[in-house]
């Protein structure tokens, strides 16, 4: 079957736009193909700095013919709805329409419609320019005299030429012909723009490739970084040293040449001085090179390496000469601001941080760390921290946001903090914190041990959240542009792996309480006990509980005035907030591998807002669930539940009540008897051991009800003759039920 060429020549494609831009062509062409019949065996897409390419495999040379029979008015029908068929279906005359019979609606007019297939090569001229033109890149552009008239072509960088062919392999393809602003397509490429010269014609991928090849230019991006990647650490042996790997870099790298020579620079021992990570981000950043060690010391050795896109006559020379001068240059400025940050010790620029704005209704960085020093006082405690160090952990925190090297690098925040803080003498664990507290930077980032840094990490993160929800600015589908879900989940991975007790609504309502006003605390709790006594909400849905909205008329009973109405919306956030970290959890234990029905049925029990509690018990609910007991009282629970369900419903009434004792003594069955005794002693057990926090036991405490609930069910009939008798042996299963919501919501567990 014939196969499909397509490139797309332009000047240099940004590197970060290059291997989206290729996927992108290739899900936008096979999407409009498959949409309009075309099948297709395999497509691939490549990119490099000046061209995207896809080949699609197996494509038909044609769509298949399509036959159709429309149905049309009844014989006998009046002229306009006559004439209205005949136009529709595409006929001339009545002559060219069958009839056919309906025994209950008599005869009736059909048209068949027979449509022969288009061919590949017309279809391709008709959707490709239509995607070239309305291509998704993040940043585009229009040039040349075309674009000044309005809906002229936009592409990355000015577009050059077409190259699209169609055919099979034991034919010469054809071009397939189509024209974007002047821009026509033809067989025609072009290889790298200083080692090779003039046209190359193409006529299918597999001549392609290997004609780019002699022109000096590698198609696949893959294969180029293997190319960069091997090249450097040969050149890095041969001296003796190692690489320092940087994907990130080797990514951006490959997107910048189409023909990669590796070539290594040096640079004066005395930089060497500077911390590593200010050398290696400032020659990272600058000039896009590589790092070397020693491997024997693990430091960093006065070498780099370039990639250059060029085979140069001198071996390099000149190349490597201009890399070192700016190197030089960057690293003379890096040393200058690390010694000039020195002069000035951390706690002498807090003052300087009320010039720097956090967010316009949040306040300044100093402003904001205030309240993070303030909530790590509360924490310190909680996570086993020295309160002094951790109120002073956080003040210097933010310090070196505005020191020299920072302002020329921000992404060495925190680290040049640490470095700073460790020269002046601070304390080693401030000094950690310092760097630490804005840890896990995202799911493989790892996580601060230090009870120190754990407490201004979880102050940080806090703050963010309770901040950007008292304002109401809160994540919206996929737009997340303060990072609330990644600080959510910092929340979530340093409590679970130091292994914390946070209750967080506790912990949520004074920050949110001191954003209303801080005279409102007292009140707030008030407030906050007098929801409580009237919801009885789970915690994934705390928001949506429909007693909140009593909440209104307890202001309007105690005659609460705006200030008192403002901490109310607060709280209200605050269980808002609390929502947002019960969906964040749910995605953190389904991605650890836990059951999502499991998270779902620990979580609709009200009041779980112990993070570390709520994995605990679902930890050991999947271990019960997996033993013969468990599976068992599930099957047991299961068919309970249903016989309520069912009788509930014919009855019009729910047993809630506790079972009589007095009527199973007196009429009860020796099954019914058991059942009603280990019940009571389960519940209570299964009560005390989850507030003992010992899930374990609680579901050891359950397992017990498994034999007696099976010969419950086996030897007595509950829906017995005698009402009374029927009625309290559905409240004993009401009771099976109840047993099991100590640990968990049977009712959300499948399987």
């Amino acid at each position: 079957m014939p196969d499909l060429l397509l490139e797309l020549f332009s000047e240099e494609i940004p590197a970060r736009m290059q291997r989206r831009a290729a996927e992108d062509l290739k899900k936008l062409v096979t999407d409009a193909l498959v949409e309009r019949g075309f099948l297709y065996e395999g497509a691939q897409a490549f990119s490099t700095p000046r061209r995207l390419a896809l080949t699609i495999m197996g494509l038909p040379v044609k769509g298949q013919d399509v036959r159709e029979e429309r149905k049309g008015p009844r014989v006998g029908s009046p002229d306009a709805a006559i004439q209205g068929f005949l136009k529709g279906a595409g006929l001339t005359s009545l002559d060219q329409a069958k009839i056919e019979s309906d025994p209950k609606k008599g005869e009736f007019y059909i048209a068949v419609i027979e449509k022969p297939g288009r061919a590949t090569t017309d279809v391709l001229a008709e959707i490709l320019p239509q995607i070239i033109k309305t291509f998704p890149w993040p940043k585009s552009m229009r040039w040349g005299v075309a674009s000044r008239e309005a809906g002229s072509l936009r592409w990355v960088r000015p577009l050059q030429s077409i190259l699209c062919t169609f055919g099979p392999e034991t034919e010469d393809p054809e071009v397939v012909r189509f024209e974007v602003d002047e821009t026509v397509s033809g067989d025609v490429t072009y290889g790298h723009r200083f080692l090779a010269s003039g046209p190359i014609r193409v006529r299918r991928f597999d001549d392609y490739v290997p004609a780019l090849e002699r022109a000096k230019v590698v198609l696949d991006a893959d294969r180029r970084k293997d190319m960069i990647l091997h090249d450097a650490k040969d050149l890095a042996f041969a001296q003796g040293l190692e690489l320092v790997e940087d994907e990130g870099l080797l990514e951006e790298v490959a997107g910048l040449v189409e023909w990669p020579v590796v070539l290594m620079g040096s640079f004066d021992d005395a930089f060497l001085d500077i911390p590593p990570e200010v050398i290696r981000t400032t020659i990272r950043a600058n000039q896009k090179c590589f790092v070397l060690r020693d491997p024997k010391t693990g430091k960093l050795a006065n070498r780099f390496l370039l990639t250059s896109n060029l085979i140069a006559t001198d071996g390099g020379k000149t190349i490597i000469g201009g890399n070192e001068r700016v190197v030089r240059a960057r690293l003379s400025d890096a040393k200058f601001f690390w010694e000039t940050d020195q002069k000035v010790k951390l706690e002498d620029r807090l003052e300087k941080l009320k010039a720097i704005v956090f967010h316009e209704k949040l306040g300044t960085q100093y402003e904001r760390v205030e309240r993070i020093a303030a909530l790590s006082k509360e924490l310190a405690p909680i996570v086993g921290a020295d309160v002094t160090l951790a109120e002073r952990a956080a003040r210097l925190a933010k310090a070196d946001l505005v020191t020299e090297m920072v302002g020329e690098f921000p992404e060495l925040q925190g680290l040049m903090g640490r470095y700073y803080a460790t020269l002046q003498g601070e304390n080693p664990s401030v000094a950690a914190a310092i760097e630490e507290h804005y840890k896990p930077l995202g799911p493989s980032d790892r996580v601060p041990t230090d009870p120190v840094s754990v407490s201004v990490a979880l102050a940080d993160k806090i703050d963010t959240l309770v901040g950007f929800w008292a304002i109401d600015e809160k994540p919206t589908g996929s737009k997340d542009p303060y990072a609330l879900r990644r600080a959510a989940l910092g929340v979530i991975r340093l409590v679970l792996e130091n292994n914390i007790k946070l209750p967080l609504i506790s912990l949520l309502a004074k920050p949110f309480a001191r954003d209303a006003k801080d005279v409102l605390f007292e009140e707030f709790l008030q407030i906050k006990k007098l929801v409580e006594a009237i919801e009885d909400s789970a915690f994934a849905s705390l928001v949506s509980h429909p007693a909140l909205p009593d909440i209104e008329a307890i202001f309007r009973q105690r005659q609460l005035g705006n200030a008192e109405s403002l901490a109310r919306i607060m709280y209200m956030r605050a269980l808002d907030l609390l929502s947002f970290f019960a969906d964040r959890l749910k995605v953190y234990l389904r991605d650890q591998g836990a059951r999502h029905d499991l998270i779902d049925a620990v979580f609709s029990l009200e009041g779980q807002d112990d993070l570390l509690m709520i994995v605990r018990r679902v930890e050991a609910l999947g271990r019960f669930l997996d033993t013969e007991d468990g599976a068992n009282l599930l099957a047991g629970y299961r068919r309970a539940a249903n016989i309520l369900r069912i009788e509930e419903k014919k009855d019009g009434r729910a047993y809630n009540e506790a079972p009589d004792l007095q009527i199973v003594n007196d009429q009860g069955q020796i099954e019914e008897k058991a059942l009603a005794v280990v019940l009571h002693g389960a519940k209570e057990e299964a009560r005390k051991a989850v507030e003992s926090e010992d899930f374990e036991g609680a579901m050891r405490a359950l397992s017990r009800l498994r034999q007696p609930v099976d010969a419950f069910f086996d030897k007595v009939t509950v829906n017995a003759e005698d009402a009374g008798l029927r009625a309290n042996r559905l409240r004993l299963l009401n009771s099976i039920r109840e047993a099991t919501r100590t640990v968990a919501d049977f009712s959300r567990i499948e399987g």
